[in-house]
């Protein structure tokens, strides 16, 4: 927005569009106003679009045929071992807990993203919310500039209800930031920097700061008189949306989005890619308040399926995990010595694992197909038993031996019990009746729970 007049608010508020002239989130983030004051949790996600291989990461099998070429290198934490790819990680697995169980069974992309996004398959005229939203709703706060759930660079195109707030309203809506470019075509000369801004949290130069206050002034007036006269969700969630991003451009919070304001030195630990400048901006988040950020990585220039190895899969692998291992373990050592770790849990998971077979599909061969029956997620962090790796898979990683498997529900259970949430609670659907956070019978994982 390069000039706001009066007119312009007017005629804009008549169409309805003011909220995109803001930027791109304001619809989104429509109907309530987010939290500033520091929750007593927060929780940082990192979703791996595609599903990445557990035998390549943090289930590995060396010397057996389905093992590939990777070794496993010991860590800060005993006995644990994991991918020789992700050496920066492998010092702070001490506040990490590896879940090596995993069967979810459903082995499709986008079934898959919404299962581990909401604890429930999609199923009926029920509109499950994602997991940020659910933790927003239970430990976010009302009175803030910064919205209480974070979205950074989501690939949303499996599974775009996996993303939503669904029957929770539009209030406990992502702030979307950096939207991810296409599946398999990643912009190679992306201004990292840029992508990570929400624009217009300025004012206009040109605009007198007094003529500007007058503009929103009347604005919020106008929609409150619009609001009274016309009560509905829409007309709340349009006036909502004003009185969030008014409070956001004129208090410091905005500043959150300001990476310059960093030390160079600790941006390129975090690594100047995509992935991790976004780890960096969710430590910032959550630093003032955000209750919980999602931070995606996916498709590379090197790696444009991302996750998604059915070709190659020991290159492509190899490849995510040079960005993967600068941006997870700086942010743990960074959470750390903020001591902000304890009250921070970190989520490592995509929506399935692979196949322990190696297969030969495509040019090149080598690849790892969809495999939902015995992989691997990582918890980290605040309300987590760190320095273990919990339960076992079979040694070729075709099934869980050992203790038990763990189902999405226990996983998402396990989240909540770190953060201090009740997964018993429920939410009245958009279907007239009680949903649970996690759906019932979910057994949380005590031996990794402090």
């Amino acid at each position: 927005m390069s000039r706001l007049s009066r007119r312009d608010v007017l005629r804009l508020a008549a169409a309805g569009a003011v909220g995109y002239s803001f930027s791109g989130w304001l619809k989104a983030l429509a109907d309530d106003t987010a939290g500033q004051t520091k929750p007593r949790r927060s929780c940082i996600l990192l979703w791996m679009n595609g599903g990445p291989s557990q035998m390549d990461t943090f289930d590995l099998k060396p010397g057996h045929a389905n093992g590939g070429p990777y070794q496993a290198i010991p860590t800060s934490a005993e006995g644990v071992r994991i991918s020789q790819h992700l050496p920066r990680l492998a010092r702070q697995m001490h506040h990490a807990a590896i879940i090596r169980t995993m069967r979810t069974n459903e082995g499709d992309h986008g079934q898959g993203t919404f299962l581990m996004h909401t604890g429930y398959p999609p199923r009926g005229p029920v509109q499950y919310p994602t997991l940020g939203s659910l933790v927003a709703r239970e430990i976010g706060s009302d009175e803030a500039a910064l919205p209480n759930f974070v979205s950074i660079a989501p690939f949303r195109a499996f599974s775009p209800m996996a993303y939503s707030s669904g029957f929770l309203g539009p209030q406990y809506a992502p702030l979307l930031v950096g939207e991810a470019n296409q599946f398999g075509q990643p912009n190679q000369q992306m201004d990292v920097a840029q992508a990570l801004r929400v624009p217009d949290l300025l004012a206009p130069p040109e605009v007198n700061p007094e003529h500007f206050d007058s503009r929103i002034d009347l604005l919020e007036q106008m929609q409150s008189d619009f609001a009274r006269n016309h009560p509905s969700i829409a007309a709340r969630s349009h006036s909502t949306a004003y009185n969030r991003a008014v409070r956001l451009m004129r208090t410091e919070a905005r500043t959150a989005f300001n990476l310059d304001e960093e030390p160079a030195a600790l941006r390129d630990a975090y690594g100047r890619s995509l992935f991790g400048q976004s780890c960096l901006l969710a430590r910032r988040l959550v630093e003032r308040g955000v209750s919980f950020v999602e931070v995606n990585l996916g498709a590379l220039p090197n790696a444009p399926a991302g996750w998604d190895t059915h070709g190659q899969n020991f290159d492509q692998v190899r490849r995510l995990s040079e960005v993967l291992d600068p941006g997870f373990a700086t942010l743990l050592s960074d959470l750390n010595d903020r001591s902000m770790i304890g009250d921070t849990t970190v989520v490592w998971m995509g929506e399935f694992g692979r196949t322990p077979q190696i297969r030969n599909n495509g040019p090149g061969g080598g690849g790892r197909d969809h495999f939902p029956n015995a992989w691997s997620t990582v918890i980290a962090g605040g309300g987590i038993r760190g320095g273990q790796a919990f339960g076992r898979t079979s040694p070729d990683g075709t099934t869980v031996e050992d203790p038990r498997p763990v189902s999405t529900r226990d996983f998402l259970a396990t989240v909540c019990c770190a953060m201090g949430i009740d997964h018993t609670r429920q939410n009245m659907s958009n279907a007239g009746r009680p949903i649970r956070i996690v759906e019932q019978g979910a057994m949380p994982i005590r031996e990794v729970l402090v």
